[in-house]
């Protein structure tokens, strides 16, 4: 962040306490931390938990997590929720936080979900290209290698003693 989101002016370093060095705008007298999106990811699961949902976007071949930015006013609920009914048009019957990381190529912290849906008849919108419920078993080969998405179900599997081969 080089300039004031308030007032457009160039903004100079300054010390903040224990935050050590932080920008800082001169004609505002404000500190400006440097923002972030947050977003939510979800391992969805069927009704009978032997089954997750993986889908396609945007012409990529990968299977990855449903995902999804939160929007202003709307917390990691509401979102997560939204999310699912939007790209799939599936009803969240459970949640359950998993985990979170942040992702450097796009600014975000996501928030991983673990979601049984209460069935698996799922209706995609335009944002997804495919979707699939793969057996738990086999989720971990046909999910996107070396990806965030793969990286939450594996530690889920690990917190959950599910054993896969």
């Amino acid at each position: 962040m080089k300039y004031c989101d308030e007032c457009g002016n160039q903004l100079i370093f300054k010390e903040n306490g224990q935050d050590g060095m932080v920008p800082y705008c001169p004609h505002c007298e404000t500190f400006k931390f440097p923002m972030f999106n947050s977003a939510i990811s979800a391992i969805v699961f069927n009704p009978t938990k032997d089954k997750i949902l993986l889908i396609q976007q945007y012409g990529h071949i990968d299977n990855i997590l449903i995902a999804g930015y939160i929007n202003k006013g709307e917390n990691a609920k509401e979102a997560l929720i939204r999310e699912i009914q939007e790209e799939v048009g599936l009803n969240v019957g459970f949640y359950q936080y998993n985990d979170n990381e942040y992702f450097k190529k796009t600014n975000t912290l996501i928030h991983n979900y673990v979601v049984i849906a209460e069935s698996e008849d799922f209706v995609l919108n335009e944002e997804v290209d495919q979707a699939k419920w793969y057996p738990v078993e086999e989720v971990l080969q046909v999910i996107k290698p070396h990806s965030l998405a793969k990286s939450f179900v594996e530690r889920y599997f690990i917190k959950n003693q599910i054993k896969v081969v």
